[in-house]
């Protein structure tokens, strides 16, 4: 009996141990699953996109699957350079590929079988042949990716190439004629990959000698000499010109960033990395030559020697003092453009121009010819025909923009108009081009003027979107054709610039998207080409509307606001809310107070709505303005941030309150990123919310002290600005439960996992109600199916917890 009772203490006191322990363990739990609502949502196959030939006469419709899987995620990586790369078959480790294609003759509405397909498609990087008649897109396995084409006239599907195909970096293939096909193939796909050796050579070694090179955070470095050698391995790649079957090399094998054929097809323009590879930036800032080569690749000219990028100085629109933005005209058989700085990179220089742009013809041995000089930054030229183009130009830390009209006979620019960034009124839109005799896409003159097509078309009455015919001449715009104001519909695609005939996709609360093609010469009825249906019945009854409202300083601010199915504020009263919002930047208050989005889009979820919860009985408020506005000449948006994004957040819930739909009381606020910034923010510095969702954000500004988001003064220059904008400096305020949510594997710039994780610290240490949920495999953006549902279900939980049960 004795020892009885003795094994009955042990076993007593055993699991009181475990018990303390299990307390104090991480929580590790298996994935849950949201409501069946909710997962029907997220699991819904998503609406189809097309891609149409210049003539409308074919269609192809692209499919894609809604999430991988995470042992999908979890396949073999190797992280580098700023790159993500599957070593097994020398391709980005993670891409969102299409799962089926289906070919429909637009005219006869006939859908055709492919024949030859591969088993499981992972299709990418689609792209029709110069005449029309094929279409080339790649296929990804496990072992190796492959080049397909599609033949319209027989429907067949064939492999064209015999060497895996390398996508590590840059285009993977280009059309050089209807048979013809150039591609970078897998240099070391037969070689045994570098073994990471067990003792190093010696410890890694960076250094700098008195030279000034601010730089990004960049994530997924390269980090010791085994990385460049691993690097190198995996982005080296062989040119190969495929025809009939026949496969020729281009050259020798190299790390080619870019390479694109001249439009009459007699060289290529290359962009070539090379050693040293720097560990600050990532590979697309890395030394590398430009040169101009034949089509058996000897060097014709080298164009530029760049260096690394390090050595940019920061701030925007400053720029290393070199050659850039090298790109063949497109109007003229084999002429190379590129740009130059006229200030050493410095915008703030005083010069009377800052940029000059050149232009060189084959074969390459006249003189450089100057074709203008620009008094912004240079930001490229769309080619148009009749001695046309393009130009634009601007400057990012002051948010303007202009355009300019080149004359290639004249040589000069001619301003067709400036405007404000943020001004989404004033967008007047890009212009319409068309295929010319080199198979490019030019701008489209006629009678002196262009067609200009706004697929957004901002308005105080929502976006609606248009297309307009603006005169050369006079510098006018005249809408010729505009959404109406029941739906949301813009031009897609510009069949036919002179009859206008043109590629509609139109949708309406109620109406998925679907494309159409319409007539307004001839006013013919407008013809659909689709019958996509509804992916989700669940919402049908989930209202939606554009509100409007004002916060204490005056400053116009807008949101899209849903609610549940059957709901009537007569009878059911104020509901929980959850508001989500992103927060920009304006240098002045009118731009901010523009409209933008329309009620009229049919909803479409992404992984990361919080749309999902009106299905659980809450009013959401998505696209909540946020704007960070300058209060004067001599103020930067952010000198004032907090107590803008108080102003902000007290209309928001105000207006919800006034309308008698939403309880003050219990309010959550969430977003991603920038947006779980601006929760943890409003969490530290106000008492407005019941409880918040931060999901991948950044809440150190110190670990970004070279600039983040719009704020272009670096940690040194405005020390107290990044302590203030740091909710991690007010851990100690969050009383209000914080749900943080952290990719483990984040790529993006800025927002390191180390951010959640010394957060949570934080305010756990000072006694705060926050959880923690680190996602394996994901990214800034997530798409494990697991992952993703158990996300879902975490911010159920936490709002039925601390906003939904809380009166």
């Amino acid at each position: 009996m004795q020892n009885r009772f003795v094994v009955m203490r042990l076993l007593i006191a055993i699991l009181f141990v475990q018990f303390v322990c299990s307390t104090n363990a991480q929580d590790a739990i298996n994935y849950q699953l949201p409501p069946k609502e909710i997962a029907d949502l997220l699991l819904a196959k998503p609406t189809p996109t097309i891609s149409v030939d210049s003539k409308a006469e074919w269609m192809l419709v692209v499919e894609r699957n809604s999430y991988p899987t995470v042992e999908e995620l979890g396949q073999p990586e190797v992280r580098l350079a700023g790159l993500r790369l599957n070593p097994n078959n020398f391709s980005p480790s993670r891409q969102s590929f299409i799962n089926n294609f289906q070919l429909k003759n637009i005219n006869s509405e006939k859908v055709f079988p492919l024949i030859g397909m591969p088993v499981k498609l992972m299709a990418g990087n689609i792209s029709w042949s110069p005449n029309e008649q094929k279409i080339a897109f790649t296929n990804t396995t496990n072992e190796r990716v492959d080049i397909y084409v599609v033949d319209i006239a027989t429907k067949k599907v064939t492999q064209w190439n015999k060497q895996p195909v390398n996508t590590t970096i840059g285009n993977a293939f280009a059309w050089l004629d209807d048979n013809t096909i150039l591609y970078k193939a897998a240099a070391n796909a037969l070689k045994p990959m570098p073994k990471k050796p067990i003792t190093p050579k010696g410890p890694t070694i960076q250094q700098n000698i008195g030279k000034v090179a601010p730089s990004a955070t960049f994530q997924d470095l390269i980090k010791s000499p085994y990385d460049e050698q691993l690097f190198e391995f995996m982005a080296t790649a062989q040119l190969i010109q495929t025809k009939n079957g026949i496969e020729t090399n281009i050259g020798k094998p190299a790390i080619y960033s870019l390479f694109t054929p001249s439009p009459d097809k007699n060289y290529l323009l290359t962009k070539v990395i090379h050693p040293p590879f720097s560990y600050l930036v990532t590979a697309a800032g890395f030394p590398a030559t430009v040169a101009i080569t034949d089509l058996s690749g000897n060097v014709v000219k080298v164009l530029a020697e760049l260096p690394s990028t390090e050595g940019t100085p920061s701030g925007y629109d400053n720029i290393q003092n070199v050659p850039r933005l090298f790109d063949w005209r497109d109007d003229e058989a084999a002429t190379i453009t590129w740009c130059v700085p006229l200030d050493s990179g410095l915008i703030k220089k005083k010069v009377d121009f800052h940029d000059q742009v050149f232009a060189w013809a084959a074969p390459f041995n006249r003189e450089v010819q100057e074709l203008f000089k620009t008094k912004m930054r240079y930001r490229g030229t769309t080619w148009g025909d009749k001695n046309f183009a393009w130009v634009t130009e601007g400057l990012t830390a002051k948010q303007i923009a202009r355009v300019s009209a080149f004359n290639s006979v004249k040589s000069d620019l001619e301003l067709l108009f400036e405007r404000n960034t943020t001004d989404a009124y004033g967008n007047p839109g890009t212009p319409v081009t068309e295929k010319n005799y080199y198979g490019r896409s030019v701008v489209k003159v006629f009678n002196n003027s262009i067609l200009l097509n706004n697929n957004v078309g901002s308005s105080p009455d929502g976006d609606l979107p248009f297309l307009a015919n603006f005169d050369l001449t006079t510098k006018k715009s005249e809408i010729i054709w505009r959404c109406q104001k029941e739906s949301f519909e813009y031009v897609s695609d510009v069949i036919d610039a002179e009859k206008l005939v043109l590629l509609t996709r139109r949708e309406s609360q109620k109406e998925p998207p679907n494309y159409i093609i319409k007539n307004l010469k001839l006013r013919i009825a407008d013809r659909t080409i689709t019958d996509f249906k509804n992916p989700y019945p669940q919402l049908v009854g989930v209202t939606k509307e554009k509100i409007q409202y004002k916060r204490a300083d005056g400053v116009d601010l807008t949101g899209d606001l849903y609610l549940p199915k059957g709901y009537d504020k007569n009878k059911d009263g104020e509901l929980p809310v959850l508001i989500w919002a992103y927060p920009r930047e304006f240098n002045n208050a009118s731009d901010a107070a523009q409209i933008r989005g329309s009620k009229f889009r049919f909803t479409t979820l992404s992984w990361g709505s919080p749309i999902f919860y009106v299905t659980q009985g809450y009013a959401v408020l998505d696209n909540a303005e946020m704007p960070i506005v300058s209060v004067s000449a001599d103020k930067k948006p952010n000198d004032n941030f907090i107590e803008q994004l108080k102003l902000n957040a007290e209309a928001a819930i105000q207006k919800l309150s006034e309308m008698g739909v939403g309880d003050r009381n219990r309010v959550a606020v969430g977003g991603h990123s920038y947006g779980a910034f601006m929760t943890a923010n409003l969490l530290a510095h106000t008492q407005l919310f019941k409880a918040g969702i931060a999901r991948s954000g950044a809440y150190n500004r110190t670990l970004t002290p070279f600039g983040f988001q719009n704020e272009e003064r670096t940690y040194w220059q405005a020390p107290q600005l990044y302590y203030e904008m740091s909710p991690f400096s007010y851990a100690d305020k969050i009383k209000t439960p914080l749900l943080l949510i952290h990719g483990d594997s984040d790529d993006n710039p800025g927002t390191f996992p180390i951010n959640s994780e010394r957060l949570y610290n934080a305010v756990k240490g000072h006694g705060g109600i926050v959880r923690f949920v680190y996602l394996p495999y994901e990214a800034h953006s997530y798409r494990g199916k697991e992952n993703l549902l158990h996300m879902l279900w975490e911010q159920g939980e936490w709002l039925k917890k601390y906003v939904k049960g809380e009166k």
